[in-house]
């Protein structure tokens, strides 16, 4: 089991006699040691930068790739849920493996978490704007997106995966590494709402052409002013470009930043057990675990409730209640929204513990869900249900096949209009109840989780005094 550093100073101290040490000696060795592991301001902002890559770039995909792959890239609704359905499975899938190989890439100059930032950049904006450009041909269209955005969620993966694992080895001091976590929250929060004004902003700035009559042929389609409407279609294209420029701008200036203003330090490797635990061995363990299996399964079902609003928001703020012009707004006083109560929740979580702020929080959105399905097209009372919404937002994403979806209509067909009140209302309130059902039955509250927080110290604490095999670290664990 690893020894932590005041357990190492500790023996050291033990096995040597008083005498070895010269008045005066440890105290100075002890300040010198937190002196030299403290972060500046700079370092912690420079820290906190390398998070809105991933923020970024996130909501841009989540809030408009959807609207983006049927109405710009004109492809057709089954193909575009299956590029975005693949998409985010193979997100999921790429997490755990660029973990594994992380964590066993040898030390370098640059250290063995910052190769992987720096090299995955590149060809991560080269794939995240590839996603953003319509080729000039129809056939295989489908197979270009899903390539590109597969791409791109692996090599942003191998950014983010890495950088989260930078917080442990930026600094050997606890205190540093959360001060330097907070910073990082701050500017995460603040990154969803650049992505979500940047992109909603540029192309909100072009109109994307549609047909008046949504139901029309395709030869009467062609008939409606060709020209007008393809220049118009590839100036709303060239938007959608620009942004995608800015934003991978963005990306690699967070990026040189993170580079030059963060150190990764060595010392904290050097602490971990010499023998690591077999992958597939540990995997085990962890699924074997109950509480943890009813946690992800809760955290599973409210994500997807929230996937769903987000990925189909475009489209029904479009199509349903007929704000075409105003969607972009929408969201940013939703991401402006979840900004400013940010403050507000940590507040609550610290006071009630996590386990309640999850139940207030996330069934907080469940009204708001009702009364977007309740009433009628109003953009003033939009704008409120948006702000209010909010306060429990999350981002992830999720598109089925619409049935009956017409490609640059201006308007839908019911059953269109209809699964998209569904999607956005009625399967995220159900999704969000048996979410929190499952939080219900996790065993842990904020008592327990103080409990065993001291038991595992007291383990840790004898572990490195005492030693402690494989076995006994596993029962021990069991026990917890």
């Amino acid at each position: 089991m690893a020894k932590g550093e005041g357990a190492e100073s500790g023996s050291a101290a033990g096995l040597l006699p008083t005498g070895i040490l010269q008045a005066g000696e440890r105290p100075v060795q002890v300040k010198e040691s937190k002196k030299k592991n403290q972060l500046s301001i700079c370092n912690k902002l420079c820290y906190a930068v390398g998070g809105t890559p991933y923020q970024v770039t996130g909501c841009a995909l989540g809030f408009f790739l959807q609207i983006y792959l049927l109405d710009v890239a004109q492809v057709d609704p089954f193909s575009a849920s299956i590029i975005l359905f693949v998409g985010r499975a193979w997100d999921a899938i790429t997490d755990p493996l660029v973990g594994f190989c992380i964590s066993k890439s040898p030390w370098t100059r640059l250290g063995r978490l910052m190769p992987w930032i720096i090299f995955s950049t590149p060809l991560a904006i080269i794939a995240y704007f590839l996603i953003w450009f319509v080729p000039d041909f129809q056939q295989g269209q489908t197979l270009w997106y899903l390539l590109f955005y597969c791409l791109f969620e692996t090599l942003v993966t191998c950014f983010h995966v890495p950088y989260s694992a930078l917080t442990m080895f930026i600094s050997t001091e606890q205190s540093e590494r959360d001060s330097a976590t907070a910073y990082r929250m701050t500017v995460e929060v603040l990154g969803t709402v650049l992505g979500t004004a940047i992109q909603g902003q540029i192309v909100g700035q072009a109109h994307t052409p549609c047909v008046q009559d949504a139901n029309a042929s395709t030869v009467a389609l062609e008939g409606v002013n060709r020209t007008q409407s393809a220049t118009s279609l590839r100036e709303t294209q060239n938007a959608y470009l620009l942004a995608a420029g800015v934003i991978a701008s963005i990306y690699v200036i967070c990026a040189v930043i993170l580079t030059l203003g963060v150190r990764e330090q060595r010392e904290p490797y050097e602490t971990q057990q010499a023998k690591p635990m077999p992958f597939f061995r540990g995997l085990r363990l962890v699924m074997s675990h109950g509480p943890y299996i009813k946690l992800i399964a809760g955290f599973l079902f409210t994500s997807l409730a929230f996937m769903l609003v987000e990925g189909n928001f475009a489209l029904f703020c479009t199509y349903t209640l007929g704000f075409r012009n105003e969607f972009q707004n929408l969201l940013l006083a939703i991401m402006f929204s979840a900004t400013v109560t940010i403050p507000i929740w940590q507040w609550f979580l610290t006071r009630f513990g996590k386990k309640m702020a999850v139940y207030i929080g996330i069934s907080s959105a469940v009204p708001f869900l009702i009364l977007v399905a309740l009433m009628e097209s109003n953009l003033i009372v939009t704008y409120v249900v948006a702000v209010a919404a909010g306060v429990s937002v999350a981002a992830a994403f999720l598109l089925p096949c619409f049935t009956g979806y017409q490609t640059r209509g201006c308007s839908q067909p019911a059953r269109v209009k209809f699964t998209l009140k569904m999607l956005v209302t009625m399967a995220p309130i159900v999704l969000i109840l048996i979410g929190l059902l499952l939080f219900k039955l996790y065993p842990i509250d904020e008592e327990k989780r103080r409990q065993n927080k001291k038991a595992l110290q007291g383990l840790r604490e004898e572990a490195s005094s005492s030693g402690c095999s494989d076995t006994d670290s596993t029962e021990l664990a069991r026990i917890l």
